[in-house]
């Protein structure tokens, strides 16, 4: 199972300001936040972010926010009870000018976009708000992918156990280069070069 860049979403969680100088590793954590980011970006995947309490806790760094297209502040562990998953597979739109009893051959084609339901996420601290994020994400029946080089916690204790629960719970453990490699695809795709020199 390999992720595809037109059924994925970004989700990065929480790089703030007041957080960031206590995380194990964060300038590198930081780094490849970005570069998924910008990635993202140049292969037309969306980018949401969340910030943890932002009034105590800072916002996200200037960089990470830009490519985003919208930040989620909340105050819940989990983005997800704050409104992410209506954000990342917002409602059905009722078929129009479909008579719902007319075998399928007989309906208009649906003009609604295909269900990214791939989601890679990232973020701090690993073990609180990042695995119950993604905990409730497989919940909700989103594939989960976990960007390890671009998650942390204070300690590495907490950051591995996060990884050994959401590997356990189902999601798949990922770095950087796997997702920015499988959203290519090809060395043929035309945004190789661009991504090849921004994670070289």
């Amino acid at each position: 199972m390999l992720l595809d860049a037109e059924l994925s979403q970004l989700v990065l969680v929480d790089y703030q300001a007041r957080l960031m100088p206590a995380i194990f590793e964060a300038p590198l954590v930081l780094a490849n936040a970005v570069r998924l980011a910008q990635a993202a970006k140049l292969l037309q995947v969306p980018v949401w972010g969340t910030e943890q309490n932002p009034s105590k806790l800072g916002q996200n760094p200037p960089d990470i926010r830009s490519l985003c297209q919208n930040t989620l502040a909340k105050m819940q562990f989990s983005g997800v009870e704050e409104g992410l998953g209506e954000w990342l597979r917002p409602p059905m739109k009722a078929p129009a000018g479909n008579a719902r009893s007319l075998p399928k051959h007989l309906q208009k084609p649906s003009n609604t976009p295909t269900e990214r339901s791939s989601i890679v996420i990232a973020g701090c601290e690993a073990h609180v708000c990042l695995m119950q994020t993604a905990l409730h994400l497989l919940e909700d029946e989103f594939e989960v992918w976990v960007v390890t080089d671009a998650c942390s916690s204070r300690t590495e204790r907490n950051r591995d156990a996060a990884f050994d629960r959401l590997a356990g719970a189902g999601a798949e453990l990922v770095t950087t280069e796997m997702v920015v490699f499988e959203w290519l695809g090809s060395a043929e795709h035309p945004q190789f070069k661009a991504l090849h020199s921004l994670i070289k």
